[in-house]
């Protein structure tokens, strides 16, 4: 799809400068007279729809919400729905955004009419585009507006919310629908597009995210045609982007439509640190040898002060921490008062004193991160598999094919085989199956949403969240070349976080119901 993301900028004058549908009015909508009139009219305005349907930049960022990550600068929008403060007047990284529905609706109602022959193609993208948005929406705020047309004025636009069981019909509805009509997959030059595996993928994603763990098997199930990509590490690497493990991904283009990783590096190679990981993550990794470091810490199989040694491997291959080497020669040093990296050296230094790497294992000193064209993952086969062994332990169905999904999902990664002995029924299964989606998909943006279906998040987030404790590098190297640290003073508190019974939803922005005498607020706020 990175060949068609050339039409980008055309597609976006297009769309206009698309609002909200509460101040959008008919003035700045495609005219069906005057634009659509062809397939390749038809395919600007896809361009234009999948432009704005999901952002790199926001599942990065996402895990800020959770017990996952920090957010070290206020105004980019995480920190007041991580620590609790979020409120109408202070939303946050707000997704009540109704321009991509809009332009959705707009579609579905003009492209109708041209003669394409795969339209019914064309049209089940979009719908998939519709129900992705409506997802998003209504578990994040839940009663939320169903806008399925275009509206024949401004003031017609001002709907009240409709029951979020109405929305989550809508959505299971639509995906069921546009299952059949979508490919299974593309071309290279139009990889990104939504495919039937995508749809499902969602549709697994909705029913697991609902409660519906007979359904989400059934369709986990279904999705055929993935395989997991061999290394975790490498799975992240710009040059394997596509490859047989990623279901949907958002496309980025140097130059053009690019990923900033930015915000993401350590402050000594010019980063800013804006999302780090924190403490809690980290202790969340097992033992290389499947134990819990709680396990292995009254087995004397795991030394508090020297923390990142004989550790899943893909804690090294998702955080850089004290000692690790990045970029090459660099050694994380945050630990270490005066270094660039030291906490409260810089604004832009890591409050916890980790940085990510997933996505930026490969970079090095001459990488252009400011300008990169790699593709972050929406879906990939490794939540599926582990859809099935979440839905399989919630039913009870303890079989060869549960431990067999999580098992190629560690071993893929260099950890062994669940203990059957010790993982044998479903409080412990459930135990295993939560810290392994934890674990594998740390910084891809599903841990709030995790926590909050679970019921989780009130324990979770509330409280402190803290960092790395103080210490320093040693001169000595273990495994990959990395440095022995010695950790032997307090961690640093970060912040002091709550999580109220309202938090289960974000508030609609104040903004919304200024413009909209008809919402209602949510229950809290």
């Amino acid at each position: 799809m990175k060949k068609i993301i050339l039409l980008f900028i055309f597609a976006s004058l297009m769309a206009g400068c698309s609002k909200s549908f509460l101040d959008r009015g008919p003035k700045d909508a495609l005219s069906p007279l005057t634009f659509w009139k062809s397939k390749k009219d038809a395919d600007l305005a896809l361009t234009g729809i999948y432009s704005g349907f999901e952002g790199g930049n926001n599942l990065l960022y996402k895990d800020c919400g959770s017990d996952n990550s920090y957010n070290n600068f206020p105004w980019e929008g995480w920190r007041p729905i991580g620590d609790g403060t979020v409120s109408p007047s202070n939303p946050g990284n707000s997704y009540f955004d109704y321009s991509t529905i809009i332009r959705c609706n707009e579609f579905l109602e003009s492209a109708k009419n041209i003669p394409i022959n795969n339209l019914n193609e064309y049209l089940a993208q979009v719908r998939f585009i519709r129900a992705y948005q409506y997802y998003t929406l209504t578990t994040n705020y839940g009663d939320v507006p169903l806008v399925t047309e275009v509206f024949p004025s401004p003031e017609a636009s001002k709907v009240p919310r409709d029951p979020k069981e109405k929305v989550q019909s809508f959505i299971e509805t639509e995906l069921k629908a546009i299952i059949p009509m979508l490919p299974a997959s593309y071309s290279s030059a139009e990889f990104g597009k939504a495919t039937k595996g995508a749809a499902q993928a969602l549709l697994a994603r909705f029913y697991l995210y609902y409660g519906k763990y007979a359904e989400a098997l059934a369709t986990a199930k279904s999705i055929t045609g993935y395989s997991l990509f061999p290394s975790y590490e490498g799975l992240f690497n710009i040059e394997n982007e596509q490859n047989p493990e990623i279901i949907l991904s958002v496309q980025q283009t140097p130059d053009l439509y690019s990923m900033d990783f930015t915000p993401f590096l350590p402050n000594s190679v010019g980063g800013w640190s804006s999302v780090v990981p924190t403490q809690s993550l980290v202790d969340a990794y097992e033992i290389a040898d499947g134990t819990t470091i709680t396990e292995a810490e009254a087995l004397c199989n795991y030394n508090t002060s020297n923390p990142y040694v004989n550790r899943d491997p893909r804690l090294r291959a998702t955080v850089i921490y004290p000692g690790a080497l990045f970029f090459g020669a660099n050694t994380y040093s945050s630990i270490v008062a005066g270094n660039e990296d030291y906490y409260n050296k810089a604004d832009n230094a890591s409050k916890t004193g980790y940085n990510y790497r997933k996505y930026m294992g490969s970079f090095d000193d001459n990488t252009s991160y400011w300008n990169m064209g790699s593709d972050i993952y929406i879906f990939r086969y490794a939540e599926v598999l582990l859809t099935i062994a979440e839905a399989k332990t919630e039913l009870g169905q303890i079989d060869d094919e549960l431990y067999n999904g999580i098992d190629a999902v560690r071993q893929r990664a260099g950890m062994p085989k669940t203990d059957r002995i010790k993982y044998n029924n479903q409080s412990k299964l459930r135990e295993l199956v939560r810290r392994e989606r934890r674990v594998e998909f740390a910084g891809e943006g599903l841990r709030r949403d995790d926590i909050i279906r679970w019921k989780l998040a009130s324990s979770v987030m509330n409280g402190q969240l803290t960092g790395v404790k103080k210490g320093a590098v040693l001169g000595t190297t273990y495994g990959n070349g990395d440095y022995n640290v010695n950790l032997s003073l307090d961690g640093n508190v970060i912040e002091n976080r709550t999580f109220a019974e309202k938090n289960q939803l974000l508030p609609i922005p104040q903004s919304a119901l200024d413009k909209n005498a008809k919402l209602t607020q949510n229950i809290g706020y």
